[in-house]
């Protein structure tokens, strides 16, 4: 049987993710992850990156491994690709968050504000301050890196923390902690800031033949 991906930042037993980064510090010094993480904030416009994800349940036992590639631009644009062990597709066209999984022949639609609104995905590619949606604080160094503390002020997000580790000129990690006591790894490899995106970046079009389930449309009847 398919193992399901495991969501960073949703709630447990739902099967999307999302996530991603790299960025490009001022010259300046940065005294410690926070300065770094606000610089990072500021500038970076757009990113792609590779990235492997491991989910531990509650005991600190990894429970299962994935890995891909992502890009995305702000505000609310990004491709979220798993390709190993199994294929699911997420794409924020701005407007609506597209989730394709192939072997189920099935896409997810929906909106980008309930989808991202507070979410790890806001601290990265979203469009609002960040201090408005998080509380954030310097988490000290560990493996190698200097890390920030990010928790959400809403109190429907299905997380309740999310660590990023930086190392130098970029992201290098990001750990989200869920309300049942598991958390996700995620570690960020050949990183790209500020890069131009190809146009259709961002889009999605369903295949013939997927079922498509639009939860906006489906909540209005």
């Amino acid at each position: 049987m398919r193992k399901v991906l495991p969501l960073p930042w949703e709630r447990a037993g739902e099967r999307v993710a999302l996530l991603l980064l790299a960025f490009v510090f001022s010259p300046l010094a940065m005294a410690n992850g926070l300065d770094a993480f606000l610089a990072f904030n500021s500038s970076t416009k757009t990113a792609t990156a590779d990235f492997e994800q491991q989910a531990f349940d509650r005991a600190g036992k990894a429970v299962d491994h994935s890995s891909g590639r992502f890009a995305f631009a702000r505000p609310d644009r990004f491709r979220w690709a798993y390709e190993k062990p199994h294929q699911q597709v997420l794409v924020a066209d701005g407007t609506r968050l597209w989730i394709y999984d192939p072997d189920l022949q099935q896409v997810t639609v929906k909106r980008i504000d309930r989808a991202i609104s507070s979410t790890p995905a806001a601290l990265l590619a979203g469009k609002d301050d960040i201090t408005k949606l998080f509380t954030l604080r310097d988490a000290g160094t560990r493996d190698g890196l200097e890390w920030v503390e990010a928790t959400p002020k809403a109190k429907d997000t299905g997380f309740e923390r999310v660590r990023l580790g930086m190392q130098a000129k970029s992201l290098a990690a990001m750990e989200l902690f869920d309300q049942l006591g598991g958390h996700t790894l995620l570690r960020f490899s050949n990183m790209k800031s500020n890069v131009t995106l190809p146009p259709d970046t961002f889009r999605f079009t369903p295949p013939k033949g997927a079922d498509v389930i639009d939860e906006d449309a489906a909540a209005k009847r």
